[in-house]
C-alpha cells in the first residue's frame, strides 16, 4: 500500500518562512480561516494564546501550510507545513529538497533568493550534473538544480 505524505519543516517564524518557500516554488500559502479559529476558541478547543496575527490576519501560531497550485478538486495536495519549534537549527539537515528549475534558471533564481535572505553554502557537481546548495532564511538547506 502506498501512502501520501507532507513535508514538515521546523521553524522559528512559520508564516514568514511559508511565504518564502511558496515564493520559491510558485506554490500557494494556505489561507487562514479566521471564523474557524474563533469558533475553536469559543468552544474551548483553543485559546487566544494559540493564535497570532500575521499581515493583519488571525492565524494559528504553531504553523502555516503551502501547497501546489494545480491540485485537482478532491485530491490531497502536495503540501509543506512549517511548524513552530522553540529551538533554532544547529546542525546540517539530514534530508533536504532538490528544486529542479533547469540549469538556465539557476543563477537568476540564486540571485533573487539571496536577495530574499537565502545564503549560498556551496556549489558542486557530479559529471555533467551541477547544483548549488543554499540555506533558506532560517538555515534549512536545499539545492537548486
Amino acid at each position: 500500500m502506498a501512502y501520501d505524505f507532507q513535508v514538515t519543516i521546523d521553524s522559528a517564524d512559520p508564516h514568514t518562512l511559508a511565504e518564502w518557500w511558496a515564493d520559491l516554488l510558485g506554490w500557494v500559502v494556505e489561507p487562514s480561516d479566521e471564523a474557524f479559529i474563533r469558533e475553536m476558541i469559543g468552544k474551548g478547543y483553543a485559546s487566544d494564546e494559540d493564535t497570532t496575527t500575521h499581515r493583519g490576519n488571525l492565524v494559528w501560531k504553531v504553523g502555516a501550510g503551502i501547497h501546489h497550485p494545480d491540485t485537482p478538486e478532491g485530491v490531497p495536495p502536495r503540501r509543506m507545513l512549517f511548524q513552530l519549534v522553540p529551538e533554532g537549527k544547529t546542525v546540517k539537515n539530514r534530508v533536504h529538497l532538490d528544486i529542479r528549475m533547469g540549469a538556465d534558471k539557476v543563477e537568476a533564481e540564486l540571485e533573487r533568493l539571496t536577495g530574499l535572505g537565502a545564503k549560498v553554502l556551496y556549489r558542486n557537481n557530479q559529471g555533467p550534473y551541477h547544483w548549488i546548495t543554499i540555506a533558506d532564511p532560517e538555515g534549512n538547506e536545499l539545492c537548486l538544480t
